[in-house]
């Protein structure tokens, strides 16, 4: 991807962590190390409202399904699936975090090819 992404510290570590721990497919390893090196790092009070991060209600498109989803994403050990708490961690977190109201992502998955169209991020209370 050719844009910079906006990260707090606490989720590029995060995000750092993952890929070191090897839970990721080498190609999406590679991708996440080209991504964190040119990621703009933020005070969580100085992340613009419109990107993708922890603790933020996200609502996409998923152009592979053609269906729109809205989820919210959260650390990894505040996964709720049944209540569409979603781990930052988990292939659509990973892809979208850090990005924008507007962007289009594609991200080599590990159950298949995402294409993810952020539509709407909405700060939790």
């Amino acid at each position: 991807m050719s844009q910079n992404i906006v990260l707090t510290t606490g989720t590029y570590d995060l995000i750092k962590d993952h890929v070191r721990r090897k839970k990721v497919t080498p190609h999406e390893e590679e991708l996440l190390l080209d991504e964190l090196k040119h990621a703009t790092q933020v005070l969580r009070r100085n992340l613009p409202e419109d990107i993708v991060s922890v603790n933020r209600k996200v609502t996409y498109k998923d152009h592979v399904k053609n269906e729109e989803k809205t989820i919210l994403l959260v650390g990894p050990e505040k996964v709720k699936v049944s209540k569409n708490k979603i781990s930052v961690l988990s292939d659509e977190g990973i892809a979208m975090v850090g990005y924008k109201v507007g962007d289009v992502v594609e991200w080599p998955a590990k159950k298949g090819n995402l294409k993810l169209e952020i539509l709407k991020v909405e700060v939790e209370a």
